[in-house]
Formats: structure tokens, C-alpha cells, sequence
């Protein structure tokens, strides 16, 4: 108590303000997600996990997604996503691995440059949530997935400067996938799992309502 005591007062000494807790915690906006949004690539993220000889999962990432989608509450029907993944912004934080799933045992950029995916419906679970169907590209083949997805806020932020502040709105995203159904068999089935799970973060600018 005597220590929470000191800060304060040199809190106060030295002209700082005071933030209570109640002021300070942290709340996700409430508004209207309704409208037609641009994804912002730098607060955006794409991870995937897959297991590791048996012994644990790794996760790596895309530092880049581009694309927009529309959020309908009325008319889930209109409920549309279109996103791109160039597949050369894969970083697992070490150079020679990046490396080697760039290449031709993996993911092949070369000749695969990017995914894709497109959504065909989007059918709501409640009122924050719901699942989002359609067809993921991915090493040249097209295949139909399902995510899951979670609205985590929407509101105007007006303290964030161009491209990033506006009226946004944010979700995750997560699906299960078999890399084999696309033709990555590198490595089955003992050294890497056959499943990987995917999660996209999600933060758009409204561009119209």
C-alpha cells in the first residue's frame, strides 16, 4: 500500500495524469459493423500451426493480406470476403526454413505466388458470430473450407491517421485444413502434421457504408 502510495504522489509531483482503472480498461467497440471494408494489411495477420515430429505444434506466418469484404446484419446474403496472400511475405523468423516452405517441397512460390480465398455465404451462429463459407487456393488447387468467425468491435477511431483510422471494424478467423489436399505431401506423415490450422486477424476500413 505504501508503494502504491509513493507512485501516486510522484505521479502528481511530477505533473503526470492519474488514469484510473475504470478510465483505463480496456473495451472493444460496440458499433454497427454493417458496410463494405478495405483490409488493413498492417494490422491484419495471417498464422498457420502445424505439428512438429510428433512433439509440438509450430506456428508461423504472412506478414502481408490484402482484400476487402462486406458485413451485412440484415441481409447475411450479401455477406461477401475477397482476400490475397502473396505467398512470399511466409516468415517463420528463420531464413533457411522460410527458405525451404518457399520452395518446391512446399509451397512452391514460384509457380504458386499467392493464395486466395473467396467466399460463397456467410451463415450467422448469433449475433458476433457465424460461419463463412468458400474456396480456398492454395499450390494450385481450389478447394471449399469453412471458417469460423468472430466479430471482436467495430466503431470509429478517429485518433489513427490515414490509411488506418475511420470507421473499422475487426474479426478472427480460424479453419482447419489437410495440406495434403492441396498436394503438400512433404514430409508425411512422420515429420510434420498433416493438419494445420489457420487463424486470421482482421481489421478493416470502412469505405462504404
Amino acid at each position: 500500500m505504501r508503494f502504491i502510495l509513493g507512485v501516486s504522489f510522484t505521479v502528481l509531483m511530477l505533473g503526470l495524469p492519474v488514469i484510473s482503472e475504470a478510465a483505463s480498461r480496456y473495451q472493444p467497440l460496440n458499433g454497427n459493423p454493417d458496410g463494405t471494408y478495405t483490409v488493413d494489411s498492417q494490422h491484419s495477420n495471417v498464422f498457420f500451426t502445424i505439428g512438429h515430429v510428433g512433439i509440438t505444434e509450430f506456428t508461423g506466418r504472412f506478414d502481408k493480406i490484402a482484400g476487402t469484404y462486406t458485413f451485412n446484419s440484415a441481409n447475411p446474403g450479401k455477406d461477401k470476403v475477397a482476400v490475397t496472400i502473396p505467398v512470399s511475405s511466409l516468415n517463420t523468423d528463420f531464413p533457411a526454413r522460410n527458405h525451404d516452405l518457399l520452395g518446391k517441397d512446399f509451397f512452391d512460390m514460384s509457380q504458386y505466388p499467392d493464395i486466395a480465398f473467396k467466399s460463397t455465404k456467410y451463415v450467422p451462429i448469433n449475433t458476433r458470430s457465424g460461419e463463412l463459407y468458400g474456396n480456398l487456393d492454395l499450390h494450385g488447387v481450389t478447394r471449399p473450407v469453412v471458417f469460423y468467425v468472430t466479430r471482436i468491435g467495430a466503431g470509429e477511431v478517429s485518433y489513427l491517421p490515414k490509411p488506418w483510422g475511420g470507421y473499422l471494424t475487426g474479426f478472427v478467423a480460424t479453419t482447419a485444413i489437410h495440406r495434403s489436399d492441396y498436394g503438400m505431401k512433404a514430409d508425411l506423415p512422420a515429420g510434420l502434421s498433416n493438419t494445420v490450422t489457420i487463424k486470421v486477424e482482421i481489421e478493416g476500413v470502412r469505405t462504404r457504408k
